[in-house]
């Protein structure tokens, strides 16, 4: 089989012909900025090629390298298809990211499922018979002992602490272990995944893991994913699977070590997800969410045990998969919800989650009605020229004005793309100083004389395409533009959530008047101020006094699950409550969204 070579870590990959580069990486588990899911729009994919046969450059890539990148061996890892032996260079590494893991909690009773009971097994006489199994059965009250827990381990008189989920015994450990019961929380987004460790007995969480979600190398969005997918019938899904599932147990593994607990003292996990994360980390087909009529494989509450997808803890743990209501209105969603008690309140609340997808939940006098919206990757800072997550070097505030630009960078060091909230900010300072047009068009060259500090952040390319320069480059770095393509993505995505909002404001009949607050949840809206919200137009100007962060309340569910039953009843019952509203298939849509797109007009 031919080999690649990769010269950073000088190692060696088989590789079989007929197959992308970039999928080719993907095997060997090697990093790749898989923007748009290896469909040659997003450019991201640069690698270089010191050696081998690799084909001419394509006409795509010709539109997207540089003449001298082309000429210097790089090319788009996902439209090369090489036959034999190459060797290589990688142009990325994999960058470090803030993940956000708190947010609002709630008071609610501890009652969890899962408990610990001390039992004695006495010897059996001849006058007293008692099998073990039904002794241990007497001492907790349960009704049932499952069969892994009797074949386990030999049983012998003594003192036994009986792991009890529900009304059944799923396990036995010798001695008082009673002291460690331990749990996880996870929230498992499509760009980040958190893993909080948490003693069962009081609550407490010790700590927490975080990183980008692992099938970030299968694509950036779910609609990418699920391509993957269904372009892969043979081991797709079971990658995706492996992906999350191998990421979660190094995380758990790593916030136990660090905290003294061995993973076979977790004894549950609790995930809060949206409904295509659920069903990847299931390894259930997620094609259907993927195409008309959107119909997910399941939506309900799942209780498995956690040994069943590959989960790494004690004997007889479950896994709890938190219900969602739709394709698109996931667990995170329905655990947000609830989190903020939504139900309860007497007034209009509008929740929603700002990211890839922009969900919505309105609360009218108690009522509650969700909708989903594609807002697309451009406001996680994919989708654009100069995008990238908020890592190291990422711009995440800018302001232009007569004294030229002032950057803030995460990292505080040189420049090296512009993340979500950054994205959102230039557009805001564009339109707020005239060079961007309420339409999202460029202004026209020469629209500002050469006195206005704004002619000198304007530039022209040969073809008469106009663009915003963010810096001047140097130091072996190219400039950083906003293009026009770049306000068409923030405007689709702008268009795409306020238009959710006001449909679900119209369907309520209530006017802008009536909102009482705006709960913004999620990692992205965490990092967003709210004047970059209004300024863009994602949101009315009219709520920017009405807006409060309620952090992650995905995992925030997920840990109320874990300690409650009654939780996990009211979520699933709570899910079954919320309506759901197409947006495609409500009356004169697509004129809300044209309406929806223009951006507001600064004074």
């Amino acid at each position: 089989m031919p080999l690649l070579t990769v010269h950073s870590d000088n190692k060696q990959y088989e590789f079989a012909s007929g197959k992308s580069l970039m999928d080719i990486m993907l095997d060997a588990g090697l990093f790749i900025d898989n923007a748009c899911g290896g469909k040659g729009l997003c450019g991201k994919c640069r690698v270089m090629i010191t050696k081998g046969e690799t084909g001419p450059v394509s006409e795509t890539e010709s539109h997207i390298l540089k003449a001298d990148e082309s000429e210097s061996g790089i090319r788009l890892a996902c439209l090369v298809y090489p036959e034999s032996d190459i060797e290589i260079e990688l142009l990325q590494k994999e960058k470090k990211h803030d993940v956000l893991t708190s947010g609002y909690m709630p008071d609610f009773d501890f009652d969890q499922d899962i408990i610990k009971r001390r039992v004695t097994i006495h010897k059996p006489t001849l006058e007293d018979q008692t099998p073990f199994e039904d002794q241990v059965l007497a001492e907790t009250g349960c009704e049932c002992f499952e069969y892994e827990a009797l074949s386990e381990h030999s049983m012998m008189p003594g003192d036994y602490t009986a792991v009890i989920h529900g009304n059944r015994v799923v396990a036995l450990e010798p001695g008082d272990t009673s002291a460690a019961l331990y749990g996880v929380a996870i929230d498992i987004g499509t760009t980040t995944v958190v893993c909080s460790l948490i003693d069962m007995n009081t609550g407490e969480e010790l700590g927490h893991a975080s990183e980008i979600n692992a099938q970030k190398f299968f694509g950036l969005d779910v609609l990418t994913r699920i391509t993957y997918e269904i372009e892969h019938p043979e081991d797709g899904r079971e990658k995706l699977q492996k992906a999350i599932v191998g990421s979660i147990n190094k995380m758990v593994a790593s916030v136990c070590e660090k905290h003294g607990v061995s993973q076979e003292q977790i004894y549950e996990f609790s995930v809060g997800a949206n409904c295509t994360m659920m069903h990847m980390l299931m390894g259930v087909d997620a094609r259907p969410i993927g195409k008309a009529p959107f119909a997910p494989v399941f939506a309900r509450a799942r209780d498995v045990k956690a040994d069943s997808i590959g989960l790494k803890a004690a004997a007889g743990a479950r896994l709890y998969c938190l219900p969602s209501v739709s394709a698109y209105i996931g667990a995170d969603i329905v655990a947000g919800a609830y989190v903020c008690d939504l139900r309860s309140e007497t007034g209009n609340v509008i929740f929603i989650d700002i990211g890839t997808n922009g969900e919505i939940v309105l609360a009218s006098h108690g009522k509650l009605m969700s909708c989903s919206c594609a807002a697309g990757p451009a406001l996680e800072g994919m989708n654009i020229s100069s995008g990238m997550r908020a890592a190291e070097g990422a711009i995440e505030d800018i302001s232009i004005g007569e004294n030229g630009i002032e950057l803030k960078i995460i990292g505080d060091c040189e420049p090296a793309g512009i993340c979500g909230s950054g994205i959102l900010t230039v557009t805001k300072e564009l339109l707020r100083t005239g060079i961007v047009r309420k339409t999202g068009a460029f202004v026209k060259a020469g629209k500002f004389d050469e006195s206005d500090y704004r002619s000198k952040f304007i530039e022209v390319d040969d073809e008469g395409k106009r663009s915003f320069r963010m810096t001047e480059g140097g130091n072996g770095s190219d400039p950083l533009y906003i293009t026009q393509g770049d306000i068409r993505q923030v405007q689709l995505a702008k268009g795409a959530i306020l238009s959710g909002f006001m449909a679900l404001m119209k369907r309520a009949g209530i006017g802008m008047e009536d909102l009482d607050k705006v709960l913004i949840a999620g990692q992205f809206g965490a990092h967003l101020p709210a004047q970059s919200i209004t300024g863009t137009g994602i949101l009315p100007f009219e709520v920017e006094d009405r807006i409060q962060y309620v952090g992650n309340t995905s995992k925030t569910g997920a840990y109320m699950a874990l300690m409650s039953g009654k939780v996990k009843e009211e979520m699933q019952k709570l899910a079954h409550e919320m309506d759901y509203l197409e947006l495609g298939a409500t009356e004169n849509y697509e004129r809300l969204l044209s309406e929806c797109l223009i951006f507001p007009a600064f004074k």
